[in-house]
């Protein structure tokens, strides 16, 4: 099992990983031809680093045949169809729809399976003489966008893989794929009436260890340990509230973690894998009031932070209500 990096090795490896980015930019943004080789794109936006969507107009003079879009990445090549449609200005329109996936996550033969690194983007057409046209999609440099409450790109939601279209110094459009370092993914917490049940899932952290939750007072990192209960990638526990409200008399802030037995890797629990800018404002909770088992009662406020962290305010409130 490979031990967890300690924060020098990391940087170092991401310092590694953004100069590689910046090679293959370089190298993958290189136009013949200048600038007028690049085609202006009607469309070109990615959906949940998922769905390619693209449209680009046919020069008025080109009598086209046939068209795709080719993703390529040194020798590996795909190809997305082109199909022909009536441009609302007049002209010609080719515009396709291809689908996404990473590398080690091939779920159909006809997915478009994409590795760690920089792909080029480029629009193939053909006349009816044979003749062979490719040529780059260009996009301007990025405008001020107003702030929205999401981003304007997403990682998939299931594998973490942050695909998104980056412009080169040359102007011309590429896609950088970035695969997501281990998380511990909340999906969803359920509030009973005598306890909160916190579901989740492990994204690219590996099933072959063993993993246990536990819950860390975020004032002086007292822990307590949560009971998990696993079903491979997928966990399930019920937050020890008593143990959490008794650790000491007032109301504290606590996160949780889920880490590894045997390494000591240890990944904070949130809401990770989203384009919601801001999770503390867009999912508000309320505070609740828990009767639990032995009669004691407990004013817990499960919450998100601006960050996405999953974090727990609780006070015993037993004896302000007796």
């Amino acid at each position: 099992m490979t031990p967890a990096l300690p924060p020098a090795a990391r940087r170092l490896v991401a310092t590694a990983r953004t100069t590689r980015f910046r090679a293959e930019r370089a190298a993958a943004g290189r136009v013949g031809g200048g600038a007028r080789a690049l085609l202006a794109p009607v469309h070109l936006s990615i959906r949940d680093s998922r769905t390619l969507n693209v449209a680009v107009a046919a020069l008025p003079d080109e009598q086209v045949e046939r068209a795709h879009l080719a993703i390529s990445r040194g020798p590996r090549t795909f190809r997305v169809p082109l199909a022909f449609e009536q441009h609302a200005h007049g002209g010609l329109l080719l515009a396709g729809t291809g689908t996404l996936r990473d590398a080690r996550d091939a779920l159909a033969a006809h997915d478009v399976r994409l590795g760690e690194g920089v792909w080029r983007l480029t629009v193939v057409t053909a006349d009816a003489r044979g003749r062979v046209r490719r040529r780059g999609i260009g996009i301007d440099a990025d405008p001020e966008l107003p702030s929205t409450p999401t981003l304007q790109h997403a990682p998939d939601p299931r594998t973490g893989t942050l695909i998104r279209v980056v412009r080169c110094r040359s102007g011309r459009a590429v896609l950088q794929v970035t695969r997501s370092r281990p998380r511990a993914e909340l999906a969803r917490f359920v509030p009973g009436c005598d306890g909160i049940v916190v579901h989740g899932r492990l994204v690219m952290a590996g099933t072959s260890r063993r993993w246990r939750a536990k819950a860390v007072r975020r004032r002086d990192g007292v822990t307590v340990p949560v009971g998990a209960v696993w079903d491979g990638a997928e966990f399930s526990f019920r937050l020890p509230l008593k143990e959490m409200a008794g650790a000491s008399p007032g109301q504290w802030v606590w996160d949780f973690h889920v880490e590894a037995e045997t390494s000591g890797t240890s990944l904070p629990l949130g809401r990770w894998l989203s384009d919601v800018r801001d999770p503390s404002a867009a999912y508000p909770t309320p505070f609740r009031v828990f009767a639990l088992p032995d009669g004691s009662l407990v004013r817990a406020h499960a919450h998100f932070t601006k960050s996405g962290a999953f974090g727990l305010t609780c006070w015993d409130i037993s004896k302000e209500t007796s």
